[in-house]
């Protein structure tokens, strides 16, 4: 009998106290994919197509129609829980966060958008190893902060 009760409470707070899902129904699929014409909103690829969340669902987003969006896997791997595509450098979403925090649009400076933007090249220092240095940088010099 206390096994009975305690799987009706785990049901009842699981339905009534976390009702937000990130479940996408089968209608809303097809209503984005009709809207968004069957392509990437990002590049405009037809292939490997994903349902994506235009307010990051971790950062409070809904499984509406009017927060889903059509991306291929590149694009919505690449925006990962942020607003913008680091390979497109567009940005493809809305009211982004940082973990649990929230930040609104405007409070994104210029230095956030630069840290997503595709001018990053390869440092050019060489490893302790030998290898060549797997950093990204934006410095003239072509070196990141570990190769100054």
């Amino acid at each position: 009998m206390k096994k009975l009760y305690f799987i009706f409470t785990l049901l009842f707070f699981g339905v009534f106290c976390f009702s937000q899902s990130r479940y996408i129904s089968e209608t809303t699929k097809k209503v984005v994919y009709a809207r968004d014409g069957g392509k990437c909103q990002c590049c405009g690829s037809f292939e490997n197509l994903e349902y994506d969340h235009i307010t990051p669902y971790s950062c409070g987003g809904s499984s509406d129609v009017s927060n889903i969006q059509l991306l291929c896997r590149m694009c919505n791997r690449s925006k990962s829980n942020g607003c913008y595509c680091k390979i497109h450098g567009k940005k493809v979403g809305t009211n982004c966060c940082a973990g649990n925090a929230k930040v609104s649009n405007s409070s994104l400076s210029s230095s956030t958008y630069y840290r997503y933007s595709t001018t990053a090249t390869q440092c050019t220092g060489i490893t302790k190893k030998g290898n060549r240095c797997k950093n990204r940088t934006t410095n003239a010099n072509g070196r990141c902060y570990l190769h100054q």
